[in-house]
């Protein structure tokens, strides 16, 4: 399915309503704090980035009410079409998480402010291009493959060393960590070990890491599992069904190899 057949967010979505949102916020804060309370963390290490794809802008701006300030989504279109309707909340802040494609990235240079799944030169060169004519800087995280499974994006642990040298040649690209999805596995040792692996890998990574880019960053977790996450250092965890309800789509339209 191309970006172009994608479904605005729909009607057919189940409702939610302003009460129901703000309880889940609270309930997820609450279940984020108690995670770093168990892990021995301080709960201000770990940012809650709501993850709001397919729902539409009255839920959205629901979100907003309930104090949400940044929104993460999945596809460049409609992530933009979003931007645009909600461009009135001049403080509401929009992190890309999917994977780009090249033809795309000149929509993400214009309104996004973080973009969480960089694994390929083209796209940091394409990026940077816009950007620079935007006038503009992003915060982007490097996508690692951690459950190594050939359907999912993402650069094999192997190769991110030599990926991350060569990034400082992009001055528009703001290299702050790395981003993970886990695998999809009702395992959580099986999950966790994703984690772990994820935060060897950013500690030998920053060793090392050329000038200018930083590595502070662990973008990992989603709904069904970023208490584990957070225990394994995890410092964004990115929840989207917990707080805005089931989505009308299936993971797997959203995260090949979910289904």
């Amino acid at each position: 399915m191309n970006e172009t057949d994608i479904p605005e967010a729909t009607e057919n979505a189940p409702q939610i309503t302003p009460q129901t949102l703000a309880a889940n916020l609270r309930t997820i804060r609450q279940r984020i704090d108690h995670a770093c309370e168990q892990a021995g963390r301080d709960p201000s290490a770990v940012r809650l980035l709501p993850v709001s794809k397919t729902k539409g802008n009255d839920v959205l701006r629901m979100a907003y009410a309930a104090g949400c300030r940044e929104l993460g989504e999945n596809k460049v279109q409609e992530a933009r079409r979003k931007a645009e309707a909600l461009a009135d909340l001049t403080d509401l802040r929009w992190s890309v998480i999917g994977h780009l494609q090249t033809n795309k990235a000149k929509y993400v240079a214009r309104f996004a402010h973080e973009f969480q799944a960089l694994d390929r030169l083209r796209v940091a060169e394409t990026l940077d291009r816009r950007l620079q004519k935007e006038g503009r800087s992003l915060d982007v995280f490097v996508q690692i493959n951690s459950s190594d499974e050939p359907q999912k994006f993402g650069l094999a642990p192997a190769d991110a060393a030599d990926f991350i040298r060569q990034l400082p040649q992009f001055s528009a690209l703001r290299v702050r960590g790395l981003m993970t999805l886990a695998i999809f596995s009702s395992d959580t040792e099986r999950v966790r070990q994703c984690f772990v692996r994820m935060r060897e890998l950013r500690d030998r990574l920053r060793q090392e890491a050329p000038a200018g880019v930083s590595l502070e960053e662990l973008s990992m977790g989603m709904s069904g599992d970023f208490e584990t996450a957070i225990e394994e250092g995890a410092t964004v965890v990115r929840v989207g069904q917990a707080i805005f309800g089931p989505r009308d789509l299936p993971d797997s339209h959203y995260w090949p190899g979910s289904g």
